[in-house]
């Protein structure tokens, strides 16, 4: 089955939450179990139509998705079970070359996230001790170094 770039639809929300927490599990083993909730909360009141947000996906199934605002990458996740697989250099390639990212901020203790956005020519400009919720996880702010570097 054909897989999708399709805009974000209220039909996907709840299958978009499942993908970011599984996502989050999976990935951000920095966090605790504790802040993963307090995060879903909030992750749960995002209005997705108030900025572009595209999801991935293979029939009526999101596998992934991404979110872009003002330039920068509010959001990039996929289903576990996808990563490594060329769909999160999908979803880049589309954030960077169809909604003009160039920026993005990434949990300092995620290496594998910076790594990836390394690959696609962002590099740290700045940092925070702590991120937007006040927490203790320090926030890398990565920019694309050159726009030549679009894939």
């Amino acid at each position: 089955m054909k897989i999708e770039i399709q805009p974000y639809n209220d039909t996907f929300k709840e299958e978009m939450i499942l993908v970011w927490e599984n996502s989050v599990r999976a990935t951000h083993d920095f966090l605790n179990s504790s802040d993963i909730d307090y995060y879903k909360k909030i992750v749960s009141n995002i209005d997705f139509n108030s900025f572009p947000v595209f999801c991935l996906t293979q029939g009526d199934k999101v596998l992934g998705f991404t979110g872009v605002a003002e330039h920068k990458i509010e959001m990039l996740f996929l289903a576990p079970e996808h990563i490594g697989k060329g769909l999160g250099k999908t979803l880049m390639n589309f954030a960077i070359n169809e909604l003009d990212a160039d920026k993005v901020d990434v949990n300092e203790q995620n290496q594998n996230a910076v790594n990836f956005y390394s690959k696609f020519g962002f590099v740290p400009y700045d940092r925070t001790d702590k991120d937007d919720e006040g927490k203790d996880y320090p926030i890398l702010k990565m920019k694309l170094e050159n726009a030549a570097n679009k894939i």
